[in-house]
Order: structure tokens, then C-alpha cells, then sequence
């Protein structure tokens, strides 16, 4: 059958709209961030910033909820998320991995303590726990893996006794269910007012807190435009609840020279390969 020119050129055009249509969902910019909750608490948490980020960039940003951390992981390894709010080792991976740029942080640095019992004369000093057990949260937390990497052999480093809160570490660590526990200072300092209970064995290196990074489907231009609008009055309304959860006052620009090389903390955590 002869089919004229004006018929076949009509045809083409059903045809590339056909082909163009499903492609308008998958340029979405898609934003994630690290799964603490339920969907619907973080797809309320969370949509003042995609809106945010979606005016400023030009283009429709999404929120994609983890389900839990083996999928939030298995996502972000795969390079599923383009925007992604999460730790400094997470960024630091991503950045050597997959190309991604710190856009906004969360200010000040993170330090944790390792802390035991006074009473316990045998553990001293960090390389004392070889062996014996710690109660902290389950890796691939940063103040965990931030301790376990002080291990350069695996198979001498300590047990972790998993914990839900860090309170459940102190009473851990209260009860002798653990030789030692996982702290931020200024929260173990709140717990033992009296300093009667513990004594600090080791202290981590200041670390960059954590951030909002960018992959490579975010052009230049488009990171600016996102960096202006994070850090604008606008910006500070949309991310006011997360803020509120971190007790961050306001966000502040981040450099890739901060975050570098600290993939190297999630060295023995599956799936993150150097």
C-alpha cells in the first residue's frame, strides 16, 4: 500500500511524541536523603525543598523515599539519586564514585568520643577494645564507622552491641552489657553530669558535618542556581524542619576540599568499594 508523503511525515510525528512523552518523568531531578522515618513524614519533611529546588533549577525535582538503608544504599550506588542530603562519608564516596559535587552543609564539625567505665582499669586506651564489644548504632553510622576504621585489622576490631538511641548506649555501657560506647561529647557530657560514670579513651578527628550533593545530571549552572536558593531567606523557610531536626540554625556553602577522601570510612561496609 502507497502511503503518501503528507501521511508518512504525520506518522513520524505521532511516533517521536509517542517516544518523547515517557521522557519528561525520567528527566526529573530526583532528591533523596538517608531514611529515619516513614514515607509520608519524609515526603512532608522533604517537599519544601524539592519545591525549592525545582523553582530555582527550572526543572521538576522528586522526592524518592529510601524504604530502608540496604535499598537507600543499592540506589545511591547505582547512581539513582541526583541530589542527595546525607553524611560526610556518603558525600565523600559519591564525590570519587559517581561525580558528585557538595553544594550546602549543615555547620560545624563532627567529633566523637569513645568512652568506658572508670572503674574499668583494663580498657585505656582505643587499641584495649580489640576484640570486646561497643555499644553504638549499627554501621554504616559515621560515629561507628569513624571508630571501626581506627582498626586497620578487621579481625581485630570491636564488637558492635547494636542500639536503637543514644541513651540505650549509655545504659549499654551503665549496665556492662558493653566495655565501651560510642558519644558525641556534648552528648555523654549530658548523660554523666557528674562524670562519675565514665572516662573518655579516645577522640575522633574533627570531621565536616553533613550536606546536600549534586550529581552529574546537575549542570554548573544548575548547582548555583540550587547553592543561591538554599542559602537564601526562601531557602531558610524550606529547610526550617529539617534544620529544626539537626538543630542547625542555618546552612552553609560546602567545598569538595572538606568532604574528599572520607569514602575511606566506609571501607568495610558492603557494596562501598574504594
Amino acid at each position: 500500500m502507497f502511503l503518501s508523503a503528507a501521511v508518512v511525515r504525520f506518522c513520524v510525528r505521532v511516533l517521536v511524541a509517542a517516544l518523547v512523552v515517557p521522557s519528561v518523568a525520567s528527566a526529573d531531578l530526583i532528591f533523596s536523603s538517608a531514611p529515619r522515618d516513614t514515607r509520608e513524614k519524609e515526603e512532608a519533611l522533604y517537599k519544601p525543598i524539592t519545591d525549592l529546588l525545582t523553582r530555582a533549577a527550572g526543572q521538576k525535582v522528586t522526592f524518592k523515599y529510601g524504604d530502608n538503608f540496604l535499598v537507600y544504599q543499592s540506589e545511591m550506588q547505582k547512581g539513582a539519586y541526583d541530589i542527595i542530603l546525607d553524611g560526610p562519608a556518603f558525600i565523600g564516596w559519591r564525590m570519587k564514585k559517581l561525580g558528585h559535587v557538595p553544594l550546602v552543609k549543615f555547620p560545624g564539625n563532627l567529633v566523637f568520643n569513645v568512652a568506658t567505665k572508670k572503674s574499668n582499669e583494663k580498657i585505656n586506651t582505643l587499641t584495649d577494645l580489640a576484640g570486646r564489644t561497643i555499644c553504638s548504632f549499627a554501621p554504616p553510622n559515621l560515629a561507628t564507622m569513624s571508630i571501626l576504621y581506627e582498626f586497620d585489622n578487621p579481625a581485630r576490631q570491636p564488637l558492635i552491641i547494636e542500639t536503637q538511641n543514644i541513651k540505650e548506649t549509655y545504659q549499654g555501657l551503665a549496665s556492662g552489657k558493653c566495655m565501651a560506647g560510642i558519644f558525641q561529647p556534648k552528648v555523654l557530657a549530658a548523660l554523666d553530669k557528674e562524670k562519675q560514670l565514665t572516662k573518655t579513651i579516645f577522640q575522633s578527628k574533627p570531621i565536616p558535618n553533613q550536606a546536600i550533593s549534586a550529581g552529574p545530571r546537575v549542570t554548573p549552572e544548575i548547582r548555583d542556581k540550587m547553592i543561591k536558593a538554599l542559602l537564601s531567606p526562601e531557602g531558610a523557610v524550606a529547610t526550617q524542619q529539617v534544620r529544626e531536626i539537626y538543630k542547625v540554625p542555618a546552612l552553609l556553602p560546602a567545598s569538595g576540599e572538606e568532604y574528599a577522601g572520607l569514602g575511606r570510612l566506609l571501607r568495610d561496609v558492603w557494596g562501598f568499594d574504594q
